[in-house]
């Protein structure tokens, strides 16, 4: 990550493309030390263009709000999997590993919206956020939805994109990098600030280097997220 001016190997860089608008795609970076983006406007940018190219922000002022109770609209692009030793569909190298009896376990990347969304909303406590359920009118008379401990509840929670990416890392010819990604937005509710809070600086789940990860905060007023071009060092 060139924005940073010193070396980055002692601190985690999360960052994000939100694409909504594909002609005009909004990068958020979350760093520790304060980057430099005019290299990037330079190389692949319009510098001569009017406006403001790259806005740094402190996080400083979004910590300070951090409080058990209060809530936020959020944006979070996640890489949801599971740890397997019995995978459904095991790939070549995984019939062979249990063959050989070389059994071990593996992670598999969910792939339908259903059990993404499950992922996410089993995790949210261990991340110190709840995720409200739905505001909704009351139904009109013999329209109330079935009740029980089975009847799961609508919660404030989208998924916005599904993608699969394939890649090679660089330098490595073996088989490519598959990931199965899902973009949720909603709203959520602070239950435990220490640990949301670490989860906020240190993002949420695996697939950080590649663009996951990074949980973005707004108010509830302004439940759009692409106001900003990029996330300050905090």
């Amino acid at each position: 990550m060139h924005a940073i001016p010193d070396d980055p190997a002692g601190e985690r860089i999360l960052w994000r493309l939100d694409a909504d608008n594909p002609h005009r795609p909004f990068l958020f970076v979350l760093t520790k030390s304060k980057p430099d983006w005019s290299h990037l406007v330079e190389q692949a940018g319009w510098p001569e263009a009017d406006g403001e190219h790259a806005a740094v922000r402190d996080y400083a002022p979004l910590l300070a709000q951090i409080a058990a109770g209060r809530e936020f609209a959020f944006r979070l692009t996640a890489n949801p999997v599971q740890n397997t030793s019995n995978p459904i569909k095991p790939s070549e190298i995984q019939a062979k590993q249990t063959a050989d009896g070389r059994q071990r376990s593996y992670r598999i990347g969910h792939r339908t919206a259903a059990q993404q969304l499950t992922w996410f909303l089993t995790r949210t406590e261990r991340w110190g956020f709840d995720v409200p359920e739905a505001r909704t009118d009351p139904p009109a008379r013999g329209l109330e939805p079935e009740e029980g401990p089975d009847v799961p509840s609508a919660r404030e929670v989208r998924i916005t994109a599904r993608n699969r990416l394939s890649f090679k890392k660089r330098g490595d010819d073996k088989k490519p990098v598959i990931l199965h990604t899902a973009t949720f937005e909603g709203r959520l509710r602070i239950t435990d600030p220490v640990v949301f809070t670490e989860r906020l600086l240190g993002g949420i789940g695996p697939a950080k280097s590649y663009g996951c990860g990074l949980l973005t905060l707004a108010p509830l007023q302004a439940h759009t997220l692409n106001g900003h071009r990029a996330t300050g060092n905090r």
